[in-house]
């Protein structure tokens, strides 16, 4: 699921998305899910929450760049 939160400053928008772990996950392999996530995903840690059976619910952000439309003027 993704989601959009308003900008903390202007001109940055930041896209979120939840991601749920078992908890029969190694600490190793979620770490090592989480890295490929960001080399070829682009996203990064938000927030990691471990509940109390143990799985992982993780939050990871990444920026929406905006282009703005130039006016070439002839």
């Amino acid at each position: 699921m993704s989601r959009h939160r308003p900008a903390l400053s202007r001109g940055v928008e930041w896209e979120f998305r939840d991601v749920v772990l078992s908890r029969h996950l190694s600490r190793n392999a979620v770490r090592q899910a989480l890295v490929e996530m960001a080399e070829h995903g682009g996203w990064e840690l938000d927030r990691l929450r471990i509940g109390n059976d143990g799985v992982r619910r993780v939050i990871v952000r990444r920026k929406i760049i905006r282009q703005r439309p130039t006016l070439w003027a002839s």
